[in-house]
């Protein structure tokens, strides 16, 4: 079920948030929101929710034998069988087949691929499962001894497609008791409505516009088409996946927890180092807690930080998706984040800041050409379109041009922190007390209704509404 639908905006969650509000108490409030995050699972993906469970079930008992026998083998055990399990899970589904066709071209076999289709969100469902477990041995969190509670924590449906990925350190209080008041429910509902907004609004249209550019250029598009059609990607891509965050925090908001921000706004970076402390955050922060740091990080000289990096972004890229062009997308970024560790960020700071944001930027949308196209073929030949090997401009790209302006503007403009200092600004006024609250609900919800009378119209008029982030 997509969040951008009308059976999710106007059959599920009014029925998902009549039926949380009126259970009496906290542990029934927990069984409803976990069926009906179940629910919401099984109607894209009725057969995976038993893997789901089984994910869920493996990360429980464990982390019990874990906590019970810590220090002693059977503990050790444990652990090593959680992480096994769910890495094997994810493998099995998601990487077997690459590594069934890359032996095949390699040794010339003829070994048959597994028919198994991709569990939708196992990426990141299996991140928060390895995390519980990892974080009980270090001794970080307590164990949870309800399966209630934790199968809730691994199934809860505004995060569980397409994150941001939750610890279960963040929401284990909310877990236990949790209240909404007005406030919050006005303000995650208002959230929701960004992110909607930013999905069917932009995000669609954008990623309508350059589907065809792009496809476009690989069959001999001209420059002004290529960077057209990235730049439209690079902009559907950002507010697709924020949209989503915005949408799954905005819903945690309402039910009562509060998830992480996983976006800030970064297309105004002025480094790649920047760039990644802004775009996917829950990811980079995963990578870097349990991958990174106790790989050594930085602590055991700069040769070594450097592999400890090349390891981190070649499993990033690798993490998005079980082809050689995420591999080579995520070492894209380590050669410049390495390049700018070795200079140093206060060196480059003698840059002023527009070419540095300009350079930032154009990295990035080359970088993205690398995430798009999964035939390394057509990523080649669309870079060489960009630059030139076709010409540089005819009638159908004067005229795509032309007719994108409006929308480059407002992409332009939504992916600066202007929209949300607005929102913010208004939001401490009210909380200030300088417009009351009860006068502050009124215009969010005015905003709402005009949010979703506009997203309705526009999902009545298009078939074009995925969610990127939903393939990995």
């Amino acid at each position: 079920m997509v969040f951008s639908s009308f059976t999710f905006l106007f059959l599920f969650l009014p029925a998902a948030l009549a039926l949380y509000f009126l259970a009496p108490g906290i542990t029934a409030k927990n069984v409803v929101l976990t069926l009906l995050s179940l629910f919401f699972y099984a109607w894209g993906e009725p057969v995976w929710v038993a893997l789901l469970a089984l994910s869920a079930v493996i990360a429980y008992l464990c982390g019990l034998a874990v906590n019970r026998f810590r220090g002693r083998w059977f503990g050790t055990f444990a652990f090593v069988l959680a992480l096994v399990v769910d890495l094997g899970i994810l493998a099995g589904f998601k990487y077997l087949n690459f590594f069934i066709g890359n032996i095949n071209l390699l040794f010339g076999l003829s070994v048959p691929k597994s028919p198994l289709a991709l569990p939708i969100g196992i990426s990141f469902y299996t991140f928060q499962t390895l995390s519980y477990v990892i974080d009980v041995r270090r001794g970080r969190v307590e164990v949870q001894r309800s399966f209630l509670r934790f199968l809730l924590f691994v199934s809860l449906f505004p995060q569980l497609i397409a994150g941001p990925i939750v610890r279960y350190s963040e929401v284990a209080p909310q877990l236990e008791d949790r209240h909404t008041s007005l406030r919050d429910f006005s303000q995650g509902a208002v959230r929701f409505a960004c992110g909607l907004a930013k999905k069917v609004l932009i995000a669609n249209y954008a990623g309508s516009a350059a589907s065809s550019l792009l496809e476009g250029t690989v069959t001999g598009g001209t420059a002004v088409s290529g960077w057209l059609g990235i730049l439209l990607y690079a902009f559907q891509i950002y507010f697709d996946f924020s949209g989503y965050s915005d949408m799954a925090i905005g819903l945690g908001r309402i039910f009562g927890f509060r998830y992480a921000e996983n976006f800030d706004h970064p297309y105004v970076s002025l480094s790649i180092t920047e760039f990644w402390r802004r775009w996917h955050m829950t990811l980079g922060s995963f990578f870097r807690d349990y991958v990174y740091i106790p790989l050594g990080g930085n602590r055991k000289g700069l040769p070594r930080q450097l592999l400890n990096m090349l390891v981190v972004w070649a499993l990033t890229g690798f993490w998005h998706g079980a082809s050689w062009n995420f591999v080579l997308w995520g070492l894209w970024f380590f050669v410049f984040l390495s390049v700018e560790k070795l200079i140093g960020l206060k060196r480059l700071e003698v840059i002023p800041s527009p070419i540095r944001l300009a350079c930032t930027f154009f990295l990035v949308l080359l970088g993205w050409v690398l995430f798009y196209f999964t035939d390394l073929g057509s990523a080649w030949e669309c870079v060489r379109d960009m630059f030139g090997a076709n010409g540089f401009i005819n009638g159908e790209a004067r005229l795509a041009l032309i007719q994108n302006l409006p929308l480059l503007a407002l992409c332009a403009v939504g992916a600066t922190p202007l929209a949300s200092l607005c929102g913010r600004a208004l939001q401490n006024s009210a909380e200030r007390g300088a417009l009351p609250f009860g006068l502050y609900a009124v215009p969010a919800m005015l905003f709402i209704a005009a949010i979703l009378s506009a997203c309705a119209v526009s999902l009545a008029g298009s078939s074009f509404n995925p969610f990127i982030y939903w393939n990995f």
